[in-house]
């Protein structure tokens, strides 16, 4: 006689019960743990979890307070904090595989935490006005291998003022042909430039301590007056596993910088640039303290600029003093390791 086996319990002839083999696993499991059944122990698991959640909910919360003193762990975590929400991810899913409910109601603090620094990137503060200006910057890479191609796609942005960065002195030639044609006022010192479309004037080279030059200072005479304009790229920084964030002459010139900047005598001021630094970073903080992030004020997402195949972070910047910014974006990949970005902006008074 031919027999069904199926996972139910079947009995013996003798009135046993045998289990069937979903059974005999779930009859393995600690009282209260079964699928679908969290019981009065998910209180009391996951405790460890729930510390955990609660210290990133602190790491959030404390973030300029995360010390730099060994190996400016504070400012990593800042240039990539908006992705430490993955960490809650991670946390959520060994809660619900550990049935923890503490361990969840803890994760709504660092959550919480997450969305009160980041929540307000994902509505869209581009507004409906036209503006006066529109710029963009771009680190065009000095190994860019199109470099004529590069400057077309910024062209075609239709920036009235372009700032580049790692302008190498082998390319500087095709850069200049390809923009001067749109943009026929310009100025290079070192491997930073900036291209117009309106008058220049003043152009000089700011001293960011680096020995040679990697920021100036033009002055734009736009139909809504005169607008100082700051191109820089300020040094690279590097994750060692022995020395961590090696960012110290970063630091350095931010402050350079931010005191050039704090002492411009005129009233509307914009920094184009790769400042290798988020706007989280506190080490950019003598820049970031009077100036505004247009992408910030009126930019939709967290618009992250590098690296291009993978943008993990906004470290190119188009900031502001004395102007408002109407919208900011980001431009299409060019044949460089950033991605270009561009804003408009308001000059009226």
């Amino acid at each position: 006689m031919a027999r069904a086996y199926t996972s139910e319990a079947t009995y013996h002839e003798d009135g046993g019960e045998r289990r069937g083999r979903w059974s005999r696993w779930s009859g393995r499991l600690p009282r209260g743990s079964a699928p679908g059944r969290w019981g009065a122990g998910a209180w009391r698991r996951g405790l460890v979890l729930a510390a955990v959640a609660l210290l990133l909910g602190l790491a959030f919360f404390l973030h300029a307070e995360v010390p730099n003193a060994v190996g400016n762990l504070g400012s990593l975590w800042e240039t990539f904090l908006p992705w430490g929400g993955l960490l809650i991810v991670v946390l959520l899913v060994a809660a619900v595989l550990r049935r923890s409910a503490t361990a969840l109601v803890a994760l709504l603090v660092p959550a919480l935490m997450w969305v009160n620094l980041f929540g307000g990137l994902f509505s869209d503060k581009t507004g409906g006005a036209a503006g006066d200006l529109t710029v963009v910057t771009h680190n065009v890479n000095a190994g860019n291998p199109d470099p004529r191609g590069t400057a077309e796609a910024l062209v075609d942005s239709g920036a009235d003022v372009i700032a580049l960065q790692e302008v190498s002195s082998s390319q500087a030639g095709a850069y200049r042909s390809a923009l001067d044609r749109t943009h026929p006022y310009h100025e290079l010192a070192g491997t930073v430039g900036i291209w117009s479309k309106y008058p220049l004037s003043g152009a000089r080279t700011v001293d960011i301590k680096m020995g040679w030059p990697r920021a100036m200072r033009a002055t734009v005479r736009t139909p809504k007056g005169e607008v100082a304009v700051y191109a820089a790229h300020l040094p690279s920084v590097r994750v060692q596993f022995r020395s961590g964030f090696t960012a110290g002459q970063r630091d350095g010139s931010a402050e350079a910088l931010g005191e050039a900047i704090a002492h411009d005598p005129a009233d509307k001021v914009l920094l184009l640039g790769d400042l290798n630094g988020t706007m989280n970073d506190r080490a950019l903080a003598p820049i970031t303290s009077q100036m505004r992030s247009a992408q910030g004020a009126a930019g939709d997402g967290f618009g992250f600029s590098w690296p291009a195949s993978f943008p993990m972070a906004r470290i190119d910047q188009i900031m502001l003093k004395g102007a408002d910014p109407v919208s900011a974006w980001t431009l299409p990949a060019t044949d460089s390791d950033h991605l270009p970005i561009a804003a408009r902006i308001d000059l009226a008074d």
